[in-house]
């Protein structure tokens, strides 16, 4: 046996794992290998508990080994820098409330890449701890509990930096992408679904975009909390339902940019508390419940060149006192006229209805949608307002559609 590790080491790039080779298990492959080699892991079914990558290695299934914890391990803990990690279903993590067992972890280390692996079935799916540098890509992440507190989060990032977190698909955790204390973080091009929080969650993580994803049929789209400088662009928010859900939730953040966004099919487009200084144009919100609703806490945001298509309300707010600015939006519910041909309505448009605010206090008032007496209410209000707010208008109504429509 010695012979053949002392042969290995000054020879062997690939070390090569499976019933067919001299290396039986993954354990045994880290602790021959110098730096820098590559494990090769063929097919089969491995349940080696606990397996610690403490070497610079790349860690390669061939055929989708399988990983598996038994429920009771973290599988795969990575605590070297530049460890690649490809090809692997890793199953079955442990549950642990205070140790965050996760399929894959990564541990106060940087210049980790994580991609094109299935993890199934495991509490925490991809942990990275105060990581930098790292790639999470590729990855398919599946987990099936129905109580959150049993289930940890698809892709969890705790004190971490520029990491970028692409293209992976995300499904029944509790938030599928989580970040606490994260800055300089790229997400993009990922797929959170069905998960049963957030599709993605932000907590103090400043300084990071994401872009091009799509939030499905979550407990809540998005929420970005206690956060500054976050650019949140070409996304879609859609079929997130239910009576405390939105599209986008936006709690005490500040100089942030939402742009070309699409809110389709949620309770609430976006919800807005406590914001400051946030962009928010060129979006579609089409087919919501509220598109928008701003509350008394919000000023010094602006709505530019938004598109408002088939919602119920527009806009909802709880407070008289309007410190934001709406500007040359597309409202399809506006009924003004256009004398000069600019494409610019001549009257302003006021998006909060009197029965919006009724309904946003007494939610039992819905029951009276589209009746006679409340087309009365709003069409009264409008002719001489007195209870909806003053300045929550839109000098500068557009006439027609201002972004690109495919719905």
């Amino acid at each position: 046996m010695f012979s053949l590790i002392s042969f290995i080491r000054v020879q062997a790039h690939k070390l090569q794992v499976g019933e067919q080779y001299p290396i039986k298990t993954i354990k045994e492959a880290i602790q021959i290998a110098n730096p820098n080699d590559t494990v090769q892991v063929y097919s089969g079914h491995y349940r080696e508990g606990n397996i610690v990558v403490d070497k610079s290695l790349t860690l390669l299934g061939i055929g989708m080994p399988v990983l598996d914890g038994d429920h009771t391990y973290e599988i795969l803990s990575v605590k070297s820098p530049y460890v690649v990690i490809s090809g692997f279903r890793v199953q079955a993590s442990g549950h642990a409330a205070m140790a965050d067992p996760a399929g894959i972890k990564i541990y106060n280390t940087h210049h980790v890449t994580i991609k094109n692996n299935v993890l199934e079935d495991n509490f925490f799916g991809i942990y990275a701890q105060q990581a930098t540098q790292c790639t999470i890509s590729n990855n398919i992440l599946r987990a099936y509990s129905t109580q959150e507190q049993l289930i940890g989060n698809g892709i969890h990032a705790w004190k971490s930096s520029e990491l970028n977190i692409q293209n992976n698909r995300i499904q029944g955790h509790r938030d599928g992408i989580y970040l606490e204390f994260v800055t300089h973080t790229h997400i993009e091009q990922n797929f959170s679904r069905k998960n049963l929080r957030y599709g993605l969650h932000f907590m103090f993580s400043h300084n990071n975009s994401y872009m091009n994803n799509t939030f499905s049929n979550n407990g809540a789209g998005v929420a970005v909390m206690y956060t500054r400088h976050v650019t949140m662009m070409n996304n879609v928010f859609k079929d997130n339902w239910g009576d405390a859900s939105y599209g986008l939730l936006l709690k005490e953040i500040t100089d942030s940019r939402i742009e070309g966004n699409t809110f389709l099919n949620n309770t609430t487009g976006i919800l807005m508390e406590g914001t400051t200084r946030i962009k928010v144009q060129k979006n579609k919100f089409l087919d919501n419940g509220w598109a928008v609703k701003i509350q008394a806490s919000c000023m010094d945001n602006v709505l530019e060149r938004n598109d408002f298509r088939r919602n119920t309300f527009d806009v909802g707010t709880n407070g008289s006192l309007v410190l934001n600015t709406l500007r040359q939006n597309y409202w399809d519910k506006y009924e003004g006229y256009d004398l000069n041909k600019d494409g610019i309505g001549d009257v302003p448009y006021r998006p909060v209805s009197l029965y919006a605010m009724i309904a946003e206090r007494y939610p039992v008032t819905m029951i009276l949608f589209r009746s006679f007496m409340v087309s009365l209410l709003d069409r009264t209000e409008k002719m001489l307002p007195s209870l909806t707010p003053e300045n929550m208008k839109d000098d500068e109504p557009a006439l027609k559609p201002l972004n690109d429509d495919r719905n």
